[in-house]
């Protein structure tokens, strides 16, 4: 019987790791920067053609290569969201507290050292 070499099945909600998310982001980035250099490639053989309305070519071409730099550095520099219970931690009202982490005041005990009730001879 033939062994399939698939990956894995993921089975989990845990991140990718930041070696795989650096790397994922650096492919992004240089694949923009590979249709940047394409863009230039275009309008250079666009000029040398001598196109019919060369000037709106070629401000495409212009625009694209300032758009596709500034928009590759944002992308390279975005992390993934994080999950969105990890984001509520802080700051949750009462009314979104899980039920366990709740105490009631009559529920709640009091330890007070100076007390004199609680002092054992």
């Amino acid at each position: 019987m033939a062994q399939s070499h698939a990956k894995p099945a993921l089975i989990t909600d845990a991140e990718q790791s930041r070696h795989e998310q650096l790397r994922s982001r650096q492919i992004r980035y240089g694949v923009m920067m590979g249709i940047r250099a394409l863009l230039l490639i275009i309008a250079t053989v666009l000029v040398m053609a001598e196109v019919p309305l060369l000037w709106l070519w070629l401000s495409a071409c212009a625009v694209g290569m300032v758009v596709l730099p500034w928009s590759a550095v944002l992308i390279a520099n975005d992390r993934p969201a994080k999950k969105q219970h990890r984001m509520r931690r802080f700051g949750a009202s009462k009314a979104e507290e899980p039920e366990a982490r709740r105490l009631d005041s009559a529920e709640a005990k009091v330890i007070d050292i100076d007390s004199p009730g609680d002092a054992t001879p």
